[in-house]
């Protein structure tokens, strides 16, 4: 299925997606998540604030928070993502596309053991499809294959096999709310 398609269908499907649903799927997702010991042990952490009803992040960046680990946000600066830390949840606010970022001091994501990325569709094999501007993909690629990309997504996302493309960022592990797919296997 050609890469337009693809997005366009999963994201009217997204869109049916009731709010009990967005919540009660995205909890088990979070839940499953934290039960890793990817983020047990991880001391850092990137999370993304949701829009258009993707995968909720709060239940993560709230025990995050209160386990004592530092937390980052993305920020949209140019054409790439600056990530930044935040204490707290109320220090996001709207930034470019409407989406809650962070202000203050950058960080370079490759101070995160975990960077939570989220997209339009992934496949088992770690490929993802974002919204198409590439914010992502420009500021990860760096970080491919190191063990630290995890895409969170609802299981109608998780495709057997989508059409990458040579800029398309990888993930090494992917979460849905009843599965874990470990695409790289140093991970874990």
């Amino acid at each position: 299925m050609p890469k337009h398609a693809l997005r366009t269908g999963t994201l009217a499907r997204r869109r049916e997606l009731s709010p009990e649903q967005v919540s009660c799927q995205s909890l088990a997702l979070q839940l499953r998540f934290m039960a890793l010991p990817e983020y047990q042990q991880a001391q850092v952490l990137a999370l993304y604030a949701p829009i258009h009803r993707e995968v909720e992040t709060s239940a993560v960046a709230t025990a995050a928070l209160a386990a004592g680990k530092t937390l980052l946000y993305p920020a949209v600066e140019g054409s790439e993502l600056q990530f930044r830390r935040v204490q707290g949840l109320n220090e996001l606010v709207p930034g470019r596309y409407g989406i809650p970022e962070p202000v203050g001091e950058d960080w370079d994501p490759q101070a995160a053991d975990l960077v939570i990325v989220p997209g339009v569709a992934f496949d088992r094999a770690g490929q993802r499809i974002g919204y198409g501007k590439g914010y992502y993909d420009k500021s990860l690629h760096r970080l491919e294959g190191a063990g630290r990309l995890v895409g969170f997504c609802y299981d109608f996302q998780l495709f057997e096999e989508i059409v990458g493309e040579p800029h398309d960022v990888t993930m090494d592990l992917i979460v849905t709310e009843s599965r874990v797919v470990r695409v790289n296997k140093n991970i874990g």
